[in-house]
């Protein structure tokens, strides 16, 4: 049975990563850039992660829009695609 807690802290991890490097998680799904079951693959990844409190610490400077997430990101490449998606 999967940790809700852990799912919810990761999920809020993905969400406020998407917001800190320009990306409404939603818009892209409403807009078809991002399939719903990319974000909930996306969760699933950061809970693999070994790094979420320096995610965390990360995300809680208080720095504008960044253009990279950090370098041990497991959800990099998707973060990156969905940089390049106009707005």
């Amino acid at each position: 049975m999967p940790d809700i807690a852990k799912m919810k802290r990761h999920a809020s991890l993905v969400d406020t990563a998407a917001a800190r490097l320009g990306i409404d998680l939603e818009e892209q799904a409403l807009s078809g850039a991002l399939r719903f079951d990319e974000i909930s693959d996306a969760v699933l990844k950061c809970m693999s992660c070994t790094n979420p409190d320096d995610c965390a610490h990360w995300l809680s400077r208080n720095e504008p829009v960044a253009e990279s997430p950090p370098v041990y990101c497991r959800n990099k490449s998707l973060m990156r695609r969905l940089k390049e998606v106009p707005a």
